[in-house]
């Protein structure tokens, strides 16, 4: 059985936190990698009421250089420097985010003890046997970038594909897997035509943006879509104005773009009261809609 990605939403809120919900920071954990997405300011003590050691950190993507997606980040990488943290630490964003990493080390000082490594992304920027990171650009008051997180999948020969081309298994159909085709009997034949996918797995991220055409084909069969609802549909126009999703939009993209399961985040302190109404218009266009809260946990 395949590996389960664990996601951790450290905190679910906006610009202003209220009492529920902190500034924006998620952990994805699968194998030994652990990658935060963000990280707002109480980022470190939202880790000590989950339970989990930031020194396992491995990687962080910084969607936008907002306050309350970084404040966090000059004290965190304070605690790993005095905590033992040895690995190298890469750090991940949009354009401009090593000028705003290396102001933030001159107004704080430099870690010591470990290295960072700082890297303006776009498309796909990391991968290895496992998995792969990938980026896209949003709209927003500044440069800021969604996330895909995408577990590899095993390649599968179909044989039922196989009886149709009347091909026989063999030693051949290795070069599918290896080449993404084959030449049997004087014929070419693609990975595409004769396998499949099986065991993979995407979670997408989409912060702070306006609606925009990029955003469905990116996210694209996400098995989880954690993306904001900063407001409801009768603010549209305000989210337009301050370039932010309102949580019927975020439904539409998820729908659109055919995911699993969608999770909104990021609400406006305004909903304190009764987020429902978020939860509520989304599910309206795409009813599995889960309402992320601080602290909660899901495992794909």
């Amino acid at each position: 059985m395949a590996d389960k990605i664990k996601i951790t939403f450290l905190g679910t809120g906006s610009m202003i936190p209220d009492e529920k919900r902190g500034h924006p920071a998620f952990l994805i954990s699968h194998k030994g990698e652990n990658i935060l997405v963000d990280c707002g300011e109480g980022t470190q003590i939202q880790f000590r009421k989950a339970k989990l050691n930031p020194c396992k950190i491995t990687r962080i993507l910084i969607t936008h250089w907002h306050g309350d997606h970084t404040f966090g980040l000059p004290g965190l990488l304070r605690t790993l420097s005095t905590s033992g943290y040895r690995k190298k630490l890469f750090i991940y964003g949009p354009k401009g985010i090593k000028k705003h990493v290396y102001e933030m080390f001159r107004a704080f000082g430099q870690v010591e003890g470990f290295n960072v490594e700082v890297k303006e992304v776009s498309g796909k920027f990391f991968g290895n046997n496992d998995f792969y990171l990938e980026a896209e650009r949003m709209i927003h008051v500044q440069p800021c970038n969604a996330y895909n997180f995408v577990v590899k999948g095993n390649v599968r020969i179909d044989k039922r594909k196989l009886r149709k081309f009347k091909i026989k298994e063999g030693k051949h159909l290795a070069d599918l897997k290896k080449k993404g085709y084959m030449i049997h009997n004087g014929n070419k034949y693609l990975a595409k035509q004769l396998t499949y996918a099986e065991g993979g797995r995407k979670i997408s991220f989409v912060l702070d943006t306006l609606n925009n055409e990029r955003i469905a084909p990116f996210v694209k069969d996400s098995d989880l879509l954690v993306c904001e609802a900063s407001f409801s549909s009768d603010l549209e126009r305000l989210a337009h104005e301050y370039k932010h999703l309102t949580s019927k939009q975020a439904a539409e993209i998820a729908k659109k773009g055919k995911v699993k399961k969608l999770m909104l985040t990021h609400l406006s302190q305004r909903y304190s009261r009764n987020p429902e109404k978020i939860l509520g218009e989304a599910r309206k266009t795409f009813k599995n809609t889960i309402l992320a809260k601080d602290l909660d946990s899901i495992e794909i």
